[in-house]
């Protein structure tokens, strides 16, 4: 997936196990980011950093989206525990992580395995990707991510 591409629809449980389904969303900018697991620090990181600056996402008219492969259960722990705010949708079968190309061979430490990079789609009203950031860091990501949606809303 790359800018300019038509998103590829789904449609996931979040974390109070309900459907959400891409294609309903038209007509709303969508910040899609993929992260590797539920209560680790850098995901943790992210995700109460989107969630403080929700606010300022919805006045631009933008939900905003994480997705792992997580469990609905343990997405929902995650966000009671944290006070976390964002939607969270279970990936449990990868379909959506491997359509949007984060299921990724991994290094660490000197070994390998696959694992979500962690990457962010954004993506405009009409289900087109404006953006995209590849392995990206968590701190400081949600308020790049801000800042672009900032720039392109205001030329649509």
């Amino acid at each position: 997936m790359d800018i300019g591409d038509k998103a590829p629809n789904f449609r996931l449980e979040n974390q109070q196990g309900e459907r959400v389904c891409l294609e309903n969303l038209r007509g709303k900018w969508v910040v899609l980011y993929f992260y590797p697991k539920d209560n680790t620090p850098g995901c943790t990181t992210e995700a109460l950093e989107f969630t403080e600056l929700l606010p300022e996402f919805e006045a631009l008219n933008a939900v905003v989206i994480g997705v792992s492969k997580d469990t609905v259960e343990s997405h929902k722990k995650f966000a009671e525990k944290k006070g976390i705010r964002i939607t969270l949708l279970a990936d449990t079968e990868r379909k959506v992580i491997e359509a949007f190309g984060v299921w990724k061979l991994k290094r660490r430490f000197g070994r390998e395995s696959y694992g979500v990079e962690r990457s962010t789609f954004l993506i405009d009203p009409n289900g087109i990707i404006a953006h995209v950031w590849r392995n990206v860091r968590a701190k400081g990501h949600a308020i790049r991510v801000l800042n672009r949606l900032k720039e392109l809303a205001q030329k649509k």
